[in-house]
């Protein structure tokens, strides 16, 4: 059963200082099977990711076979009609595996609770910065790196940085930080947070969220 929550939280500028608006949002929070609905969303989005080219040869494709490789009485051997025949070394694989397309799906009020209730727990790790997205002007790791100075935000450990529109200069900005994902709210996804111990949110990407995921 769902549970709705509200959080509340303190609005950033670039400089570290509390402005004086607050930004609030309503969970869709499950209780008692959220670990569960986590667990399947994480595992989709894991299988998904396999490419399932993975490729064997069939006996029809390996290469030689069109001569027999001895006649078929006198010699004292097993019939053979072919080398390339499963039985033989180097020949063709049975029922080997062969490229496919699977997808997984989830349902999309599943997804939508999971992903919730994961923003709830990691709620003391999530800081929201003002307008980061226009304040990074130029590709500079260096400023970047001083705005997560100013508002606490220790780069050491794995970042997620959730914006609405990821600007050229931000993402320039921030590739070279091995420790720090920059995604935008409309590619949300349950296993970038769950991976982050520090999430940076900008007042529109919660405005996103709330638009996509908590309806």
């Amino acid at each position: 059963m769902a549970v709705q929550k509200f959080v509340t939280y303190n609005v950033l500028d670039t400089d570290g200082l509390v402005l004086s608006e607050e930004q609030k949002i309503e969970l869709s929070v499950v209780e008692e099977s959220g670990n569960y609905l986590l667990h399947k969303d994480i595992s989709r989005h894991q299988k998904n990711k396999r490419q399932w080219t993975v490729s064997t040869k069939t006996r029809s494709e390996v290469r030689g076979g069109g001569r027999k490789p001895w006649q078929q009485k006198g010699t004292g051997r097993a019939r053979a009609g072919s080398n390339t025949s499963p039985l033989w070394k180097g020949g063709g694989v049975i029922f080997g595996p062969k490229p496919k397309q699977i997808t997984y799906k989830l349902n999309q009020k599943e997804r939508q609770l999971a992903l919730q209730t994961l923003l709830y727990n990691k709620r003391n790790s999530i800081s929201i910065i003002n307008d980061l997205e226009t304040s990074i002007t130029t590709p500079s790791t260096k400023a970047f790196s001083n705005v997560c100075k100013n508002c606490s935000v220790f780069l050491e450990h794995k970042t997620l940085i959730i914006v609405s529109n990821k600007t050229n200069e931000l993402k320039l900005a921030t590739r070279n930080l091995k420790n720090v994902e920059l995604i935008s709210a409309s590619c949300l996804n349950t296993l970038s947070l769950l991976k982050a111990k520090s999430i940076i949110l900008t007042p529109s990407a919660i405005s996103d969220i709330k638009e996509i995921y908590c309806d």
